[in-house]
């Protein structure tokens, strides 16, 4: 008998009844992240308990809060909360918030230990900002649609309960986004904090694919350069992978408190600008029909039983007038031009 054949007969006849499809099981699937696992489900409630009064107050600062975070079936982890963002910290009524859980809980549920993430409330205490937090989160899953290489949100109906206050509780949406460390983790890749990097040290195909995708959505609150908005992932071929999130900024979405990039030129949000500098033309042709491929499947994400109706005849409205303007052989606008839509 060859070695093989041995290690076969010895699992087969020798290992314990059951043994087998846990080595198996094992083998096969990796242990949720604490992300995946209160976010698995759309919608799902959770209840998040902390001093609110207290985080408000002190939305600059980078002191941890203590907090409880309960899922819908009783399942509760002990949470350390700090206030983030940059212009959504200085006008929501709740800053966005960063959720870390303890790697001894983690384990206890069988996760993995991946110990972060984020939690984006409305700006708005209003059913308005309940409804521009779903149209960003299908925004992000537009993108995830198009490609892995994405930052994953996931919404959920959480209650606030505010431990300053006795019986003082709020029910809104919100939008869970996976850390950076583990959308690199997930990738197989690793985070670069650098700024200025060339275009040649960039995923050329990928970084068309974004800008194009930005272009569709109406944003230009982002910047390769600078790194804003955008995680950059140095992936498994040594190739960087520019990965864009925070796009309540979009035409999209159409925040209220939104604006367009000065360099731009563009009137409001809704009008668009491609941001292409540096990036061959064949490469953003090739992103517009990879998006085109999938233009009933962004249809669709639009039709979310969590928007009314006309909202989402709007948010098809707007893409429908990208897919108009790329019809014809995949063209693309010249760079640096605005487009201003009637």
């Amino acid at each position: 008998m060859t070695t093989g054949i041995l290690v076969n007969f010895f699992i087969i006849f020798f290992l314990p009844v059951g043994v087998l499809p846990i080595l198996a099981q094992g083998v096969a699937s990796k242990p949720m992240s604490f992300f995946e696992y209160v976010g698995r489900q759309e919608g799902a409630p959770i209840i998040l308990e902390t001093d609110v009064t207290t985080l408000r107050a002190n939305r600059y600062s980078n002191e941890y809060f203590p907090g409880v975070l309960t899922l819908a079936n009783g399942e509760a982890f002990t949470v350390k909360i700090q206030t983030k963002g940059k212009y959504r910290r200085k006008i929501a009524e709740i800053p966005p918030l960063k959720l870390k859980a303890t790697k001894k809980e983690l384990r206890e549920h069988s996760l993995d230990t991946l110990t972060e993430m984020r939690l984006i409330l409305p700006c708005y205490d209003s059913y308005e900002g309940d409804v521009l937090l779903i149209k960003e989160y299908l925004v992000y899953r537009m993108f995830e649609q198009l490609t892995d290489r994405c930052v994953r949100a996931r919404l959920v109906r959480v209650t606030l309960r505010d431990n300053h206050v006795e019986k003082s509780s709020k029910k809104m949406y919100g939008l869970l986004v996976e850390d950076n460390e583990e959308t690199a983790a997930r990738l197989k890749g690793a985070l670069v904090e650098q700024y200025g990097l060339p275009m040649d040290s960039l995923d050329v195909e990928h970084t068309a694919l974004m800008a194009i995708f930005q272009y569709m959505i109406g944003n230009t609150d982002w910047d390769l350069a600078m790194m804003r908005n955008v995680r950059m992932v140095r992936m498994p071929d040594g190739k960087i992978s520019p990965i864009p999130y925070d796009f309540d900024f979009a035409g999209l979405v159409a925040a209220p408190y939104a604006s367009p990039s000065s360099e731009s030129g563009l009137r409001t949000v809704r009008d668009r600008f491609l941001m292409a500098n540096g990036i061959p033309r064949e490469a953003l042709r090739r992103a517009v029909q990879r998006i085109k491929d999938k233009q009933q499947a962004l249809f669709n994400l639009c039709y979310s039983r969590h928007l009314p109706r006309d909202v989402s005849a709007e948010m098809i409205q707007y893409l429908e007038s990208f897919f108009r303007k790329v019809d014809k052989n995949n063209d693309v606008p010249p760079r640096a031009v605005a487009e201003v839509l009637d």
